[in-house]
């Protein structure tokens, strides 16, 4: 079950939804004000920072020349 991240336009709520497939076609409302005036949110899971605090990239891993 794929999980969202929603964004409430009227009270500024941020919110997840399960969802039982990508592809369905359900009425988003907030929890929080009840209002349909949601949108998708960016996801900070499926991001990649700026920062190099990760392993270094697998082209600077093998003899050069």
């Amino acid at each position: 079950m794929p999980i969202y991240e929603y964004h409430c336009g009227e009270c500024d709520a941020e919110f997840e939804k399960y969802l039982r497939s990508m592809f369905a076609k359900e009425t988003i409302t907030c929890p929080t004000c009840g209002s349909e005036h949601v949108v998708k949110a960016l996801s900070l899971f499926g991001t990649a920072s700026g920062g190099s605090t990760g392993p270094a990239p697998a082209s600077s891993c093998g003899p050069v020349g």
